[in-house]
């Protein structure tokens, strides 16, 4: 009985302070249910836009006789919030480049990385960037791109096809221990890989064009002395 009682006149002291700030209760509540709705609806906005970028990255991308990458630009600007429009952004880079337009790829693939630093595909955006580069003849920055690719990216495959492209250079400018030292790299981390052994064709090429290192002199015999 003793808690029941408690309780009573815990409820019995509540109840005045409950009538007096009545009207702030009522408005905090209203408040919260307010948020909570607004919290629902904004998410369901969210997942209903992500599901409609999707359903039309995949409608450009099954276009017959392939999409342009106009095409793909639209997308990514419709749906900019989403995923699907990260990989629309990304696909039109892509689309460029494929058509041999590396200027209009570099500038798509470099506004991924200013509009999503941290996303999902900034390893390849980077990626992207520097073979731009590389394709446009800029074979000083192409380097530091891919350079840069390597120190920032974790992904395995990005930084060997960064190494690849960097070894590529070097060996065209004839340094050769550079281009050698990335090929193994790249072999070494892709064995398996149509990159890894292109890496381990390129590495024996150079490897054969070295010159035969010239054999050590045979040391002198020692001179016998006579017998006593």
């Amino acid at each position: 009985m003793q808690a029941q009682d408690t309780t009573t006149l815990f409820f019995l002291k509540l109840w005045p302070w409950v009538e007096t700030n009545k009207n702030r209760l009522i408005a905090g509540a209203a408040i919260a249910v307010l948020a909570i709705f607004t919290i629902w609806f904004v998410a369901c906005q969210r997942d209903a836009k992500a599901a409609a970028a999707g359903e039309a990255l995949t409608q450009v991308a099954m276009a017959a006789g392939g999409s342009s990458a106009d095409a793909y630009l639209k997308v990514a600007n419709n749906y900019s919030g989403t995923g699907a429009g990260q990989r629309a952004l990304l696909q039109a880079a892509a689309t460029f480049f494929a058509a041999g337009k590396f200027t209009d790829a570099q500038a798509q693939f470099q506004k991924y990385l200013d509009e999503h630093p941290d996303g999902e595909f900034a390893g390849q955006a980077q990626l992207g960037v520097a073979s731009s580069l590389d394709a446009q003849g800029k074979m000083d920055l192409a380097v530091g791109a891919y350079q840069k690719v390597v120190s920032n990216v974790s992904d395995t495959a990005t930084v060997s096809a960064a190494k690849f492209g960097q070894a590529r250079i070097e060996e065209a400018q004839g340094k050769v221990n550079e281009a050698m030292a990335l090929y193994q790299d790249v072999a070494r981390a892709e064995p398996s890989s149509s990159l890894g052994s292109e890496a381990a064709m390129h590495l024996m090429e150079l490897r054969s064009k070295l010159p035969a290192a010239t054999p050590a002199p045979a040391a002198a015999a020692p001179a016998l002395k006579p017998a006593q």
